[in-house]
């Protein structure tokens, strides 16, 4: 397997909620990435949407969730293993580490070693602002409606990344053109506004300390993205495992699925940082609750080792 960063560069802000229309979040996971590019592939070739899957599936595809960063720092998910840090007793510093929820990837040693300088807790505050937009519904002779929109702006020189595996360059070269199409057409909530659309970077220099922790076979692992280990794996994956679990939801967004916009199966899912001794493939999901079609949620991991 071999692995690549992609860097997006949000043009007109994004609207990543959490199911809520005011929320804006400053990331998005893998299977909001995911369903993208499946409506990617569909507008291009029905095929195409079968090549993807068959790519996630047999594990030649994997995604990670979309991570901060600024400027040359890459932030990472804060494992869910218990860090003791060195300042027993200082209420600041032990409250800074719990409030973390991504790590500077140059501090991920000193992390583990419960040595990350306080100052490095807070560089996340760089990374852009929230704003609540006012927008108005207007439905024929109705009363307009007036509703608020979050949306997430990123300062210059920041925005997020991916890390993907892929099995050969011709897997990377098709998701490199799906990606290409969901720039234009955007990411999260109300593209029809002009928001999630971005500028693709592609070719980026991995960092080594990253791919070398992509690629250890042995220690504590973990996740890089939204996942869920199947039946089979499930509890063996449970027996040495620190996570959270996060419910995914939401409608379809297929005009052939149903007459009328129509919700997908709850999905509950590890959130990126979980922690395993034990790998685990998970699985793609089928998520269609009475529509003409299936409807796919991705929940395979991307692992990366963890050892202090």
């Amino acid at each position: 397997m071999e692995y690549t960063i992609y860097k997006l560069e949000f043009l007109n802000g994004a609207h990543f909620g959490n199911n809520t229309l005011e929320s804006a979040q400053c990331t998005f996971q893998a299977d909001t990435l995911f369903s993208a590019l499946c409506i990617e592939a569909v507008k291009k070739d029905k095929k195409l949407l079968n090549q993807l899957v068959s790519y996630v599936e047999t594990g030649e595809l994997i995604l990670s969730d979309a991570f901060p960063y600024i400027l040359d720092e890459y932030y990472i998910p804060k494992p869910f293993i218990h860090i003791e840090n060195n300042s027993r007793g200082n209420s600041v510093i032990k409250k800074a580490y719990k409030q973390m929820e991504y790590i500077p990837l140059s501090g991920l040693d000193d992390f583990l070693r419960g040595t990350l300088p306080l100052e490095r807790t807070h560089e996340l505050e760089q990374l852009g602002k929230s704003f609540s937009k006012v927008s108005v519904s207007v439905r024929g002779e109705e009363e307009s409606m007036p509703y608020r929109v979050g949306i997430y702006y990123y300062n210059k020189g920041c925005g997020l990344y991916l890390i993907v595996g892929y099995a050969d360059m011709q897997v990377r070269e098709f998701l490199e053109e799906l990606l290409e199409g969901v720039s234009f057409s955007g990411i999260g909530g109300k593209r029809n506004a002009g928001l999630g659309r971005f500028t693709l970077y592609t070719g980026k220099k991995m960092p080594v300390q990253l791919e070398e922790r992509l690629t250890k076979d042995k220690g504590t692992f973990m996740t890089l993205s939204v996942s869920l280990p199947t039946e089979q794996e499930i509890d063996k994956v449970l027996e040495q495992a620190s996570y959270t679990l996060e419910k995914r939801s939401g409608f379809v967004d297929s005009t052939e699925y149903a007459q009328q916009q129509l919700r997908k199966k709850d999905l509950y899912v590890f959130k990126a940082g979980a922690c395993v001794s034990t790998k685990y493939e998970g699985a793609v999901y089928d998520v269609a609750a009475g529509g003409r079609h299936a409807v796919y949620r991705y929940a395979k991991p991307l692992f990366m080792e963890v050892s202090p």
